[in-house]
């Protein structure tokens, strides 16, 4: 916004003591970390400059495969700061186990988009043509370490969302239910004589969280078992 506000991932503030914005015309400022969501990947900084220039936020709900997008960043280097790549969303809804901790699993929605993201764009805008922007550039799928041509971006109406909370709450509220799962393929479908790969695979039910419930038997000798 105009008033400072700055998206970024939470990867590229998490375990900072200080955090320094780098502006287009050169100048460096001092930015306060107002809050960050390691389970979406997301953090909001806010900086002490008025009439900024801003990006208009979009609705990634609205983004279709195949529309093209620009994704700026900072690849590689400092010195290579604000540069533009070009191509087109190639998928969206892509899940890749990037994001979450040992207790809970993230949650990954990305846009995928075959515009050149290197090491370093992490943080950056994916932004239509329209001059909205759509997306957070978050990371890459690469055999190489660079860009193979299949980039993801935290989709803006989560990162709105996670927004809204920090600097409402200063944290982020939300139900979970504490399953790590994955995607019910063929093979799967196959195996366990299913008549179709509709659903999830549950891998684990992590302890204390709220789908783990404890079994705990008590015996009591003058009471018959009841099933409930």
């Amino acid at each position: 916004s105009d008033e400072g506000l700055i998206l970024t991932n939470n990867h590229v503030i998490e375990g900072a003591d200080e955090v320094t914005v780098q502006l287009f015309d050169g100048d460096e400022v001092d930015a306060e970390v107002i809050g960050a969501d390691p389970l979406t990947d997301i953090a909001v900084l806010r900086i002490s400059e008025d009439d900024l220039p801003y990006v208009r936020l979009g609705d990634s709900d609205d983004v279709r495969v195949g529309e093209f997008v620009l994704a700026i960043g900072s690849p590689l280097n400092q010195g290579l700061a604000h540069t533009v790549s070009f191509g087109i969303v190639s998928a969206k809804g892509r899940s890749i186990g990037l994001i979450g901790n040992n207790r809970q699993g993230g949650y990954e929605d990305f846009i995928q988009t075959d515009a050149a993201i290197n090491p370093g764009n992490s943080g950056g805008a994916l932004i239509d043509l329209d001059g909205n922007l759509i997306g957070i550039n978050s990371a890459i799928a690469s055999r190489s370490g660079g860009n193979d041509g299949i980039g993801f971006s935290i989709p803006i109406n989560i990162a709105k969302r996670i927004m809204e909370d920090l600097l409402d709450d200063g944290k982020v509220s939300r139900g979970y239910l504490g399953i790590a799962g994955r995607d019910l393929d063929r093979v799967f479908a196959e195996a366990l004589d299913l008549g179709d790969t509709r659903g999830i695979i549950i891998d684990q039910v992590l302890e204390g969280t709220p789908a783990y419930v404890k079994q705990t038997h008590l015996l009591y000798p003058n009471l018959n078992p009841v099933c409930l």
